[in-house]
């Protein structure tokens, strides 16, 4: 009697059992491959999950998938996929927790992006954090300027904490509502406290044209010390 099913396709696809080999390395070399391109990708598309939990989900998403739709992927070596990936996973988080270089690596470190009203440049620089998207998450937490904040942090999830100074001590900052922030200039026209539009830093300036002493710019916008609204 003819079997309903052809068992060794259905499990193997026809391929040599040696071929669960191949899957290993496979596994093995698409599981750095994707850890290392999410991070250097950075944090910015990764925000609610780590990049190493996002490595396991896309792994093992495929590896579920593929064997559902494609005729030529058996069952054993997505299996072997899960096991690889589990076995991948177990082994990383053992070795976050006996290193902290190793864990500060995969999960990344907390990063201060704005200390005392101004931004930290070089933490700027290295998250690679495109000024438009920063200031529409501070919008978003209904901010006005960077004079209204103590301390912001950028999470390990990508996520930004910001501590706010007490109405009393609210600076001169920043504006980065649409509005205020384009009348940037290196003209500066009329007296009066200004702020420059790279790094932050206020300091009063007369009319004409003038470098931040900070970060050498010359771009200005007035600065402005209202209240945060809570």
């Amino acid at each position: 009697m003819k079997e309903i099913f052809e068992w060794n396709r259905v499990f193997y696809n026809d391929l040599p059992q040696n071929f669960a080999l191949e899957v290993i390395f496979r596994s093995t070399v698409m599981f750095i491959i994707l850890l290392l391109t999410l991070k250097l990708a950075g944090k910015r598309g990764v925000k609610q999950l780590s990049i190493f939990e996002t490595v396991i989900i896309i792994a093992l998403g495929s590896a579920a998938g593929d064997p559902m739709f494609y005729e030529d992927v058996g069952i054993v070596p997505a299996a072997i996929v899960f096991t690889v990936i589990i076995i991948l996973y177990r082994s990383v988080t053992w070795l976050t927790g006996k290193s902290k270089k190793f864990e500060e690596f995969i999960e990344g470190k907390t990063e201060c992006l704005i200390n005392n009203g101004k931004f930290s440049i070089a933490t700027f620089k290295k998250e690679s954090l495109a000024q438009d998207e920063f200031f529409s998450e501070l919008r978003i937490k209904s901010i006005e300027h960077l004079g209204q904040i103590k301390h912001a942090f950028i999470e390990t999830s990508g996520e930004i904490s910001v501590f706010f100074y007490e109405d009393q001590e609210v600076k001169y900052g920043l504006p980065i509502l649409p509005g205020a922030f384009n009348k940037k200039s290196k003209i500066i026209e009329n007296d009066g406290i200004h702020a420059c539009t790279f790094c932050g830093h206020t300091e009063e300036q007369k009319s004409g044209t003038a470098k931040c002493e900070v970060c050498q710019k010359e771009e200005w916008v007035p600065a402005i010390n209202t209240k945060r609204i809570t």
